[in-house]
């Protein structure tokens, strides 16, 4: 048997997200590891990351990774004291600390990372997969049973991207790794890019890019002999949704027992941990079920240049309850004198999945990163607890594309509209979480590692029983705040839910949604008419009275002014004028009058940049396969 080859690097080495790449193939040893280590290459993106090169000639694999230096899946590849079996696996595991202490053996295995125990969970349990909770994706190459094994998690939230070639099966953490070796591939999915402009986000499994897929939620796909002999599921949702409804009071003391035993899971780490404090709901559930000593836990909170929001000023009340340190990171001058850089970044890095403006994720997890390279978040709570929808489809400007295209975006209108027939829990979870959710996360990921309870295999399966009047009933955040924590209780959120009650309570819930929605009016909601008035009275700068109060973005105002060089020079460069699903004197006309300031189109210059992008980083250009973008400052 040919043992396999491993070669680790360390941080002096260049990274890339988290996850890995690679290609299952019958082509010489030469050829392949050449594409291997070219795909590696292709993304790489930051300098402290780890990274390694693994392969087993005799099973036909070529793979390579990077991981977080001291993250859950740091130490890769773990294999087994034969060197038969080995597993590289990518993100977090949270299981049952018990099924740690069950595995037999663990003392023999080579690999120094926690995820060491995973391989002889392998090895002693037929279901392996079934058994994992997190967010992962992961290969094992088993020598003694002929066996490669691709896997991810149940609800593709660490997604891998595939292409089936007639000599190989090429697999990546990143879709432009697979374009890089098979150029033929550099061809945009129109279907895809429709649903991107339609719905903020490619669906179904698709990417931007023709025959690169997505592998499927909670897969299981096995090769012999280089060829893949089994694409598998082990789990769908339907296995949650026949659960039969708990009574009120039992599904309560269900989800505040798993929260009590799943949390501390989500806390223990090799690496230093923060948490983002918002003025929301979700953090404070895992703030108030979940008590870490006093100034271990350091917070932050995201803030706007022009007042003190409603995050920041409440984020500094639950730091002091909490007796944690807390600081705040401010979205203005400096990012905005860097956006062309992080709007370039970002695209590249989520390939299609976000717009430019989630480039202030990446700024701020830049920041955070100095302040602790883990991260609680308090994501998807109530998307899962009520089923929050975040992104729904709309109607492009009228004019702006041909109808060829146009065609192709209302046609991702009606693939939403069947999607939302699903269980709103299985909606919430294994559609918007994997597809809207993901580039957002994938920024964070490049910096920090991201924990999330609220997607917890227990936590999510229980709130599949919630009894039907638990969803017009008032908000079970608010009495497991209560509960478990009554001073955070006390405090208001954001939109002014919770308190004491009373009339103050319900006048400062009025006043706070007035000042949401009067930002919302003066930021990109801001309506044609009122833009009009506005632009009428811009010396008295009426927006300065709202912005700030809730929000941290002001693109409306942004590419009016500070930006407004910047999207001139993309959106009526000649080449972008030219792309053939523009209408070429509609995209000028709304560049001029939105620059102006007479015309509010935030989010359709949100999407055009990152359209521009999209071509100038992957669809045009050769460049981006060994010169990712760099940072210019």
């Amino acid at each position: 048997m040919v043992q396999p080859q491993i070669a680790v690097c360390g941080g002096s080495e260049v990274g890339t997200l988290p996850g890995i790449v690679g290609l299952i193939t019958k082509m010489p040893r030469a050829a392949a590891e050449l594409q291997s280590r070219r795909m590696l290459n292709v993304i790489r993106h930051e300098d402290f990351y780890s990274v390694g090169t693994w392969v087993n000639e005799s099973l036909g694999v070529y793979a390579g990774w990077t991981a977080l230096p001291g993250s859950f899946s740091d130490g890769m590849p773990v294999c087994n004291e034969k060197r038969d079996v080995g597993l590289i696996f990518s993100g977090e595991e949270y299981s049952d600390p018990g099924t740690v202490h069950r595995v037999p053996n663990l003392g023999h295995r080579l690999g120094s990372g926690d995820s060491a125990y995973l391989l002889r969970l392998y090895e002693e349990t037929p279901d392996f997969v079934q058994k994992l909770n997190g967010m992962f994706h992961g290969l094992i190459a088993d020598a003694a049973r002929g066996v490669v094994t691709l896997f991810n998690d149940r609800y593709g939230m660490h997604p891998l991207f595939y292409h089936q070639a007639k000599d190989a099966f090429y697999f990546a953490t990143e879709a432009k790794a697979i374009v890089a070796v098979r150029p033929e591939l550099r061809a945009s999915d129109l279907r895809a890019l429709g649903e991107f402009v339609s719905c903020g986000c490619v669906l179904e499994n698709r990417t931007i890019f023709q025959h690169i897929h997505v592998l499927p939620a909670a897969s299981e796909w096995s090769f012999k002999n280089a060829e893949c002999e089994r694409r598998s599921t082990y789990f769908t949702p339907r296995q949650w949704e026949q659960q039969s409804p708990l009574a009120a009071e039992s599904y309560y003391q269900e989800l505040r027992s798993i929260l009590s035993t799943t949390l501390p899971r989500y806390f223990a780490s090799r690496q230093p941990m923060g948490i983002a404090m918002t003025g929301g709901l979700d953090t404070r559930v895992i703030l108030a079920c979940h008590s870490s000593a006093p100034g271990s836990l350091p917070s932050y909170t995201f803030g706007s240049r022009f007042r003190e929001s409603q995050d920041v000023c409440i984020g500094r009340q639950i730091a002091k309850i909490c007796r944690q340190p807390h600081q705040v990171i401010e979205i203005g001058d400096e990012f905005l004198t860097r956006f062309p850089n992080y709007a370039e970044r970002c695209t590249y890095l989520t390939e299609g999945t976000v717009d430019v403006y989630r480039a202030s994720d990446l700024y701020v997890s830049e920041k955070v990163r100095e302040i602790a390279p883990a991260k609680i978040v308090g994501t998807y709570g109530s998307e899962i607890l009520r089923q929050a929808v975040m992104f729904k489809p709309a109607e492009p400007l009228a004019g702006l594309f041909c109808p060829e295209f146009l065609a192709h975006v209302r046609h991702a209108a009606n693939t939403y509209t069947a999607l939302r027939r699903e269980h709103p829990v299985t909606f919430a979870a294994f559609r918007q979480s994997p597809w809207y959710h993901h580039g957002i996360l994938a920024l964070e990921q490049s910096q920090l590692t991201v924990r999330s309870p609220f997607l917890d295999n227990e936590f999510v399966r229980v709130v599949y029983r919630a009894p039907r009047e638990m969803a017009v009933n008032g908000d079970v955040r608010l009495r497991l705040i209560k509960d478990a924590n009554p001073a955070l209780a006390r405090i208001r959120s954001d939109r002014g839910v919770g308190g004491r009650g009373g009339l103050g309570s319900s006048l400062s819930r009025s006043f706070q949604e007035f000042t949401f929605k009067a930002e919302y009016a003066y930021d990109y909601g801001m309506p044609q008419a009122v833009a009009r008035i506005d632009h009428l009275l811009s010396g008295l700068h009426l927006e300065r009275l709202f912005l700030g109060r809730h929000k941290m973005l002001h693109f409306r105002v942004w590419y009016r002014d500070q930006l407004s060089e910047y999207v001139r020079q993309m959106l009526l460069d000649p080449l972008t004028l030219s792309r053939p699903y523009l209408q070429k004197k509609t995209l000028e006309t709304l560049v001029g009058e939105h620059v102006k300031g007479s015309r509010n189109y935030t989010t359709t210059i949100h999407k055009l940049l990152t359209l521009e992008l999209l071509h100038r980083l992957f669809l045009d250009s050769r460049e981006f396969q060994e010169h990712p973008p760099e940072r210019k400052y």
